[in-house]
């Protein structure tokens, strides 16, 4: 099995269940509320971890027990976490996670110790660069160090994956240029590409991403599905399962690309690879949480017996 590195970042989630959006200057009274563990990097490489991936993570935490939680949390499931950087001057980065009754969320996140996640300290690891076969990135860390490490291991041959998240326009040709993949869902596909989304225009949406630099564009619709458009022009539509009762969507993004490095991790290819991720984040959304949502390699392979 190839190995996995996630860089990226760790949150403690705060989430709370509510009745509608609120409105400006409203009061709302919370009916509970959860402390998750969670982050994008973190979810994915716990992700990695649950799906037997051989996965390490470089990121940072505060000198917490928020942080020591967060790293307990991975090294259970079997993620290295040796190299994670304890920050003796920013707390871990927190994220407040408001859940609609059908499962849709909206999440304000505060960075804390993410923002010392710099190309010094990638710096410092390139051993854990250079050892890994796939990189994956989100963008809850700082900009400059995603570009720096994503030039870095694709100069070093490694295969570098991209969730474009949270999403923000004109990213760097550089990096575009270091993908293998990148994976926007719809919203952060608009946000990419600078204009409304349209789900007849998503061929030529891809292909405006693929002409800036990236191989291969997988984009995923949420109950449509995904799309796959490989860097030789041939395309595949991954259907969702239409069955699943969404209970809370948080991570199911992030397990998705987790689970999608793992399935490339072992020899699938790309559809394949989508096939499988989707399989896993169709039982994340059923589930309440972030990390706890998601489910081991034996649950899965439970699901998918006859």
């Amino acid at each position: 099995m190839k190995k996995l590195l996630v860089i990226g970042s760790l949150n403690m989630d705060f989430v709370t269940n509510v009745p509608h959006p609120l409105a400006v200057g409203e009061t709302m009274l919370a009916q509970d509320l959860r402390l998750v563990p969670g982050g994008k990097g973190a979810n994915q490489a716990y992700a990695m971890g649950r799906l037997r991936g051989c996965a390490a993570m470089l990121g940072a935490v505060g000198a917490d027990l928020h942080g020591q939680r967060l790293k307990q949390n991975l090294s259970k499931v079997g993620v290295d976490v040796s190299a994670l950087k304890e920050s003796q001057e920013q707390p871990t980065g927190m994220a407040v996670i408001t859940v609609l009754p059908h499962g849709d969320n909206s999440i304000l996140v505060l960075p804390g110790a993410n923002s010392q996640v710099t190309p010094a300290y990638v710096q410092q690891h390139l051993d854990l660069l250079e050892a890994c076969d796939y990189v994956v990135f989100q963008l809850e860390i700082p900009l400059e160090t995603v570009v720096y490490a994503a030039k870095e291991a694709s100069r070093l041959g490694k295969k570098v994956i991209l969730d474009p998240a949270p999403a923000v326009p004109g990213l760097p040709e550089e990096l575009l240029q270091s993908l293998y993949i990148i994976k926007p869902n719809e919203t952060e596909l608009s946000i990419l590409t600078g204009r409304p989304h349209d789900p007849a225009r998503l061929r030529e949406d891809a292909l405006s991403l693929q002409a800036r630099g990236v191989k291969n564009v997988l984009v995923t619709l949420g109950g449509a599905g995904s799309y796959l458009l490989r860097e030789d022009g041939t395309e595949a539509r991954i259907p969702a399962d239409s069955t699943v009762k969404v209970v809370d969507t948080t991570a199911a993004g992030d397990s998705y690309m987790g689970a999608l490095a793992v399935a490339l991790s072992q020899g699938k290819d790309l559809e394949e690879a989508a096939r499988f991720a989707s399989r896993v984040s169709d039982i994340v959304v059923s589930r309440p949480g972030a990390q706890t949502s998601i489910p081991s390699l034996e649950e899965l392979e439970e699901s998918a017996a006859p």
